[in-house]
């Protein structure tokens, strides 16, 4: 099985896909936490291109194409080893979050970015995409207060020194996406306190397994 978290920055991702791993594995379910961009070791030297502020420069194709590169390494390494195996894989983000990001914000080609993503992707979709939505001010407010306190990377900022503009038009891009597909995205609220944010993680992802 495999089920993604998705939202903008400082959604909760990060932490929320922790709750929901300790609760499937007590469950019963062997469960494997990875990351997209990053999830391998090639992937971890991608990730420190595309999220460097000094990377601010990028073209938005070449970026795309790093995620594209990055995705596919961590599917041959991680992803389709571990679901081949039966084990339940939590990423934190997956192909969705090209397609808001680099198609959505960034205005890329959509039908590049799909034709791409069939090619690298096959026929593999989540199971499950968690979408944790909040206002971008708000998540920008708790993604800075994070890395002023030494609890998120300081040198990961490239995507939050974007202006505002920017981060709305990822969360409506995401909040589309889950319009089109509601049977795979679940939207939950993030704006509430961790613990209310996780109960009602915890209740979506319950319902989807167990009815």
């Amino acid at each position: 099985m495999l089920i993604t978290f998705e939202g903008i920055e400082g959604s909760g991702k990060t932490t929320q896909i922790k709750h929901v791993a300790r609760f499937l594995n007590e469950k019963g379910h062997d469960c494997v936490i990875t990351r997209e961009p990053g999830g391998t070791e090639i992937g971890k030297k991608i990730r420190s291109i595309l999220l460097n502020p000094k990377s601010k420069g990028i073209d938005p194709l070449a970026e795309f194409f790093l995620y594209a590169a990055d995705r596919a390494q961590h599917l041959k390494e991680v992803v389709n080893p571990c679901l081949s195996l039966k084990k339940t894989v939590l990423c934190d983000r997956f192909f969705d979050a090209t397609v808001v990001y680099q198609g959505f914000a960034r205005g890329l080609d959509l039908e590049l970015i799909h034709r791409v993503h069939r090619f690298i992707l096959q026929d593999l979709r989540p199971d499950i995409t968690i979408l944790l939505d909040l206002p971008p001010e708000i998540g920008l407010s708790r993604a800075w207060g994070q890395i002023k306190n030494g609890t998120r990377i300081g040198f990961e900022t490239r995507f939050e020194n974007e202006k505002l503009v920017f981060h709305e038009t990822v969360r409506s891009g995401y909040l589309k996406l889950a319009g089109l597909e509601p049977q795979r995205f679940k939207v939950v609220n993030a704006v509430p306190d961790e613990t209310r944010v996780r109960d009602d993680v915890i209740k979506v992802v319950n319902r989807c397994l167990w009815g």
